[in-house]
């Protein structure tokens, strides 16, 4: 079983060490408590424009001595932006560890924001947002975030939007870098063939002098969900929608209580709605449910992608099976979704990819690493009554729906309220 080794930095840099002695390679990165939550709306889209830019060129490597130094020796470099989090990560052999920590090191720490590089890429990411406006089982999530907590961080979209990317200058970058990319607020987390002694060196090498915090810290607003109806009616094949409600955050008692539940309702072929919707009734090619958790709270939602002709039938039949499963669990679906969570769970032992990136996520959210068997004793405590629980709490508050695609036969979000609370 795993088992991390933290040490905190003089300047409050936390690093992980997940050593595995029996593989040949490393994952190892950083990662910041820092997304799209902690943008303004005016510069929506600036921490994914940051993590692009990061990429293109430092003080003494060019965006094309970036990836070929890093592909020279068979290695990858690469990074993602969410809403609460961004990481910029490496996988690397074991005896170019200490390259992948010195490029990812200089790719936050020394990038020069050239100004044609940050009008090209600027370019790039319209191109991105426009890609993601075209495909409308993308589009229609990032509606279902904004329906759910309007005029909010969370409800924006992680891209941007064409008008705020045009806005975001160079000094806007480095305001952001300095604001928000400090010690207190990174993680450099590495699992693999490594050793924490080398680790703990290369840490205080290339980031022993980062700031602790910035003088102007302020914490990320509040979640506060609404909830409502964003429905867009266009001309396409199919209807896509999302039905959901407030979820549950990652420090919420009944975090594993939902993931069960989530796997048994949607999260697989063996799950009801898969079944009960796909498999029996023909309605759909694509449902699945999902929970987006966040640090103080979530955003359950079940997506579905469906022909005009059967939204009319495809609407009550979910709502049927949502309001349907506190009364009607078995403790062979329970059993079965207890298992589906912790087979994933042991088989994640197995990257170390994945390895490093939960080390990170963990000291983030929860400001330790939590042990795999702790995890694996959470998910088998969970039991019918707990489920229960979580699949009625579910229903209790406002609704939030999405949908996008020819919709003139989809009823009112008061009559699909009024179907779950039948």
């Amino acid at each position: 079983m795993s088992n991390v080794k933290v040490t905190t930095l003089p300047n409050g840099l936390r690093v992980a060490v997940d050593a595995m002695p029996e593989v040949e390679s490393a994952a190892l990165g950083i990662w910041v408590a820092c997304g799209t939550r902690h943008e303004s709306a005016e510069l929506n889209g600036m921490a994914h424009m940051l993590e692009h830019m990061a990429f293109k060129g430092t003080r003494t490597r060019s965006a094309r001595a970036i990836a070929e130094e890093i592909e020279n020796v068979g290695g990858s470099l690469n990074a993602y932006t969410g809403r609460e989090i961004t990481a910029y990560h490496a996988s690397v052999l074991k005896e170019d560890v200490a390259l992948g920590v010195e490029m990812v090191a200089d790719i936050l720490r020394n990038s020069v924001f050239d100004p044609d590089e940050l009008q090209r890429e600027r370019g790039v990411i319209l191109q991105e947002i426009g890609q993601a406006l075209d495909t409308p089982d993308d589009l229609v999530f990032d509606q279902f975030q904004v329906t759910a907590f309007p005029g909010q961080p969370l409800g924006r979209p992680v891209l941007g939007t064409a008008e705020t990317v045009e806005a975001i200058g160079r000094d806007d970058l480095f305001a952001f870098l300095a604001r928000h990319y400090t010690a207190s607020n990174m993680v450099l987390s590495a699992a693999g063939r490594v050793e924490n002694n080398q680790i703990i060196d290369l840490a205080e090498k290339y980031f022993g002098s980062v700031p602790r915090t910035p003088a102007n810290a302020t914490p990320p607003v509040p979640l506060a969900y609404v909830g409502g109806d964003g429905r867009e009616s266009r001309v396409l094949e199919q209807a896509h929608l999302v039905l959901g409600c407030q979820g549950i955050g990652y420090r919420d008692p009944d975090y594993f209580a939902l993931a069960v539940y989530s796997t048994l309702f949607g999260g697989g072929m063996s799950s009801r709605l898969f079944q009960r919707i796909r498999e029996e009734r023909g309605l759909v090619y694509g449902i699945h449910c999902f929970n987006t958790a966040y640090a103080d709270g979530g955003l359950f939602g079940i997506y579905a992608g469906t022909g005009e002709d059967d939204l009319g039938e495809l609407v009550p039949a979910v709502c049927e099976e949502f309001a349907g499963v506190a009364d009607t669990l078995s403790e062979a679906e329970l059993v079965r979704a207890r298992n589906q969570i912790k087979a994933g769970t042991l088989m994640a032992l197995e990257s170390s990819g994945a390895r490093s990136e939960q080390a990170a996520r963990h000291l983030i959210i929860h400001g330790r690493p939590i042990p795999y068997a702790e995890i694996v004793t959470r998910i088998e405590a969970v039991d019918q009554a707990a489920v229960q629980r979580v699949a009625r709490r579910l229903l209790q508050g406002e609704l939030t729906l999405a949908a996008l695609g020819p919709i003139d036969e989809l009823e009112t979000l008061e009559k699909i309220a009024a179907r779950l609370a039948a």
